[in-house]
């Protein structure tokens, strides 16, 4: 018996020697696949990186039910690495966040999506009835009829320092829309949907997010702030940027209270289990997590996700995160169990499309290749400072050969330049509603506009300079010859 217990223990070991020499090849064949895919996203990161001038970035990849890639890349301004676990602020990617722990309270029966906000809060004494009809629901998709204009968000001094005292302002504004006929992309939504978490649990936000979020998910380094001081004092956290001429200059973020839309700093560790917690129901039913990864009725915006499908990539849920120094990304498709989130140590500018650096990294994850667009913030900056240059030039030139001139100016030919060159200086002067405009009704403040176009300002700036003196050299110009035609007259 002992002997042919050998004998079966000899045929066994055999047997998966044989086993481990077939296997052995596939597993060398995947391993070298993903490090194949590993190095060319982290050329394309960096190469795109570079190109735009950014310092600092952290990436985080989910693939199925696993984590395929958290890295980071860069430096802090005192040479320490960033790494997977070094904190960043993700911005407006909190809201998904937000609109979680509400669809929590909803599915313990606590919370009613089309019941009206008000109900919650009994003392409201709104002079604008048509803050009642407001429903929690109209807050999660964006359609309360609230926006930038009607009640001021990163504009507002001073800024709110708690989401108690934001509440109170719902007793005096007036929506610009009635509720649910209009969306409009508005932060304090979000700070409301924050208190109605607190008025229900009981908790502080930050305190429900580390217990029904955080800690569920095994997300050890997340946490949440009220307000961009925070972020400035945390040590851990890489100082942000904005870009000058394609130089990152280092800034601190302006205060700016943020609790509930846009307070969660993460790792990129963290987020890649964030991510993967969409595709379970570990922290909500499957029925409420369908409609939380589902489009609003007024358009793409659902609850804290811009909710999209198309025929070649499927559903996909994403959003992006602005800070004027610091930036964030992240889109997950549903339908391919694809996440990718990336942020960024610079923040929001004209001429970086941080987007593609999502975008890139799917392409390569899917087997196609992944360019850098040449139009990236080294190219354009480098246009920037050319058109800097030859203005100053330009100005300089037609100024001497006003004065070298001795042809006469008519009035119309005065007025038609006079209209033309005062066209920079006003749009210079009215470049806050203009963007207001284009960004469908965002109000940003100056400190904005010129960390996100520095550049551009700039050059508006010395054309309105070169075009003001040039004005008055011709006007110069003009009553000259009109005088000296007048002392002709006489003389004859």
């Amino acid at each position: 018996m002992i002997v042919l217990q050998k004998k079966l223990l000899l045929c066994l070991s055999c047997l998966l020697m044989i086993l481990s020499f077939f296997a052995a090849p596939v597993s060398a064949i995947e391993v070298r696949n993903k490090e194949e895919i590993l190095k060319k996203i982290d050329d394309y990161v960096i190469k795109n990186m570079k190109v735009n001038h950014i310092k600092g970035t952290s990436v985080a990849i989910v693939n199925n039910d696993d984590v395929f890639y958290a890295q980071g890349y860069g430096a802090f301004s005192d040479g320490r690495g960033i790494t997977g676990s070094t904190p960043f602020p993700v911005a407006s990617l909190s809201k998904s966040f937000t609109a979680l722990a509400v669809l929590q309270l909803v599915e313990q029966g606590l919370v009613d999506l089309d019941a009206p906000y008000a109900s919650y809060f009994p003392d409201l004494l709104p002079e604008d009835q048509r803050i009642r009809d407001i429903t929690v629901r109209h807050l999660l998709n964006q359609t309360s009829g609230l926006n930038d204009k009607v009640e001021p968000d990163m504009t507002r001094s001073p800024q709110y320092q708690s989401l108690k005292e934001i509440n109170r302002s719902l007793n005096t504004v007036k929506l610009a829309n009635d509720p649910g006929k209009a969306y409009s992309y508005h932060n304090p939504n979000y700070q409301y949907l924050a208190l109605l978490v607190e008025k229900v649990s009981g908790q502080s936000f930050s305190a429900y997010l580390e217990k029904n979020v955080f800690e569920p998910l095994g997300m050890s380094d997340t946490f949440n702030v009220s307000n961009t001081r925070q972020i400035m004092e945390n040590p851990a956290i890489p100082w942000g940027h904005y870009l000058l001429f394609g130089y990152p200059v280092s800034k601190a973020e302006p205060s700016w209270f943020i609790d509930g839309p846009a307070g969660i700093v993460s790792t990129a560790e963290d987020m890649a289990k964030w991510m993967l917690a969409q595709y379970d129901t570990r922290l909500l039913a499957p029925e409420l997590m369908e409609q939380f990864h589902t489009a609003g009725q007024s358009g793409p915006y659902g609850m804290g996700w811009l909710a999209e499908e198309d025929e070649h990539g499927g559903r996909t849920i994403s959003h992006s995160g602005i800070f004027w120094t610091y930036k964030a990304e992240e889109t997950i498709y549903l339908d391919q169990q694809l996440g990718i989130a990336v942020m960024f140590d610079s923040g929001l500018n004209v001429f970086v499309n941080y987007s593609a650096f999502v975008d890139g990294i799917a392409r390569i994850i899917k087997g196609e290749k992944a360019e850098t667009s040449i139009f990236n913030d080294r190219n354009m900056e480098t246009v920037m400072m050319l058109l800097v240059i030859g203005t100053t030039l330009w100005g300089g030139y037609a100024i001497f050969r006003i004065h070298r001139s001795k042809k006469s100016i008519t009035a119309g030919k005065l007025i038609i330049s006079s209209v033309g060159r005062l066209l920079p200086v006003l749009i210079l002067l009215f470049l806050p509603p203009l963007v207001t405009f284009i960004g469908a009704g965002r109000v940003v403040p100056w400190f904005g506009l010129w960390t996100t176009m520095s550049s551009l300002i700039i050059w508006l700036a010395v054309l309105s300079l070169v075009n003001i003196t040039n004005l008055v050299c011709r006007y110069r110009l003009y009553f000259w010859t009109m005088k000296r035609g007048q002392n002709n007259g006489v003389g004859q």
